[in-house]
């Protein structure tokens, strides 16, 4: 199978449900994750969960799992989704930036007439029931929590077989569940995507964006112009809005017009977005709360290895030695 993982912050679902039941995750699991990682290797989730699902010996793990997913265990993406007004847009950014909590068989969404369809092909392997259906089951349950209101599910379709009892997940989901399936499949209405979040907080997007802004402010002062240009590019770095007509748009101007006027100080749009980016790097890196994953994200990489690769045609480095630099200057 590919090297697949899913993030230490996911794995939490795993150890808290242990909890719950009253059970030591440490002896039960064997291990814990390393405290700097931030992914786990696909294959020892794989055995966590295949332990567990010894031990207690009955149907839908995965669904008893799932009912205690929430926005912290998606890290940075699960914060940010929260601040977004409806589902919709929280399932754009978990669809963008799933890579970085569930790094398997990509999704791909689709709206149709028979609503919204997210589907996951095995072209990365076929992680197996347990995996499928505890990841299948969170993300409803998690879309659900966000909403405040249960809503069923029109279709979901495993690769796997069917397991000895298959009316928990009938229960669960609200909606057909099949069996053998070609793709993982899951199928809602279309009218969910309009839901409002009742837990919904742009004043988190506001804490990251005030943040970035104070990062800024550290840094060697430009022309106000540049400076204005640079505030801009914060929130729409982190949309991942990072071409040249998003900057024009938010300053109502044309494409053209701000490549003069950026030429004009003597830079370029690419160079500005470069130089934003090292900049809310190297503060984000000083924070020992983001890990370079998070980092990457909210710097609108959807990749790790993106994100480390600019950031050593930059410095020279990697984001992790620079960082481990940085703090030995500090200490």
């Amino acid at each position: 199978m590919v090297d697949t993982r899913v993030a230490s912050s996911y794995v939490q679902l795993l150890q808290e449900y242990l909890v719950r039941q009253g059970l030591d995750p440490l002896r039960v699991l064997g291990e814990a994750p390393e405290p700097e990682a931030h992914f786990v290797p696909m294959a020892t989730w794989q055995r966590w969960l295949a332990r567990v699902d010894a031990l207690e010996q009955r149907p839908g793990l995965g669904l008893r799992i799932a009912e205690g997913i929430g926005p912290r265990h998606f890290g940075v993406v699960g914060h940010a989704a929260l601040a977004c007004a409806t589902l919709g847009e929280a399932l754009q950014r978990l669809e963008r930036f799933h890579a970085s909590v569930y790094d398997a068989n990509p999704a791909q969404v689709q709206l149709g007439p028979q609503g919204v369809t997210v589907e996951w092909g095995v072209a990365r392997g076929r992680p197996g029931a347990l995996v499928d259906e505890t990841a299948i089951a969170s993300l409803v349950q998690l879309a659900r929590d966000m909403t405040g209101r249960y809503w069923p599910v029109r279709e979901v379709c495993f690769v796997n077989p069917p397991p000895a009892v298959v009316q928990p997940y009938a229960d669960f989901f609200g909606g057909e569940v099949r069996f053998e399936a070609d793709c993982t499949r899951l199928v809602f209405s279309a009218e969910v995507l309009s839901l409002p979040l009742r837990k919904s907080d742009p004043a988190l997007l506001a804490l990251l964006d005030r943040q970035a802004e104070a990062v800024l402010a550290e840094v060697s002062r430009v022309p106000a112009v540049v400076d204005a240009w640079r505030r801009t590019l914060v929130p729409l770095i982190r949309e991942g809005r990072t071409g040249l007509a998003a900057l024009a748009e938010a300053h109502h101007t044309s494409v053209r017009s701000l490549q003069r006027r950026l030429a004009e100080q003597g830079t370029s749009f690419q160079q500005l977005l470069d130089d934003t980016r090292r900049h809310l790097a190297e503060g984000h890196l000083k924070n020992a709360r983001l890990d370079v994953a998070e980092i990457a994200l909210l710097l609108g990489y959807s990749e790790q290895s993106a994100f480390t690769r600019a950031f050593r045609s930059w410095t020279g480095v990697t984001p992790a030695l620079w960082r481990r630099q940085h703090l030995l200057d500090a200490a």
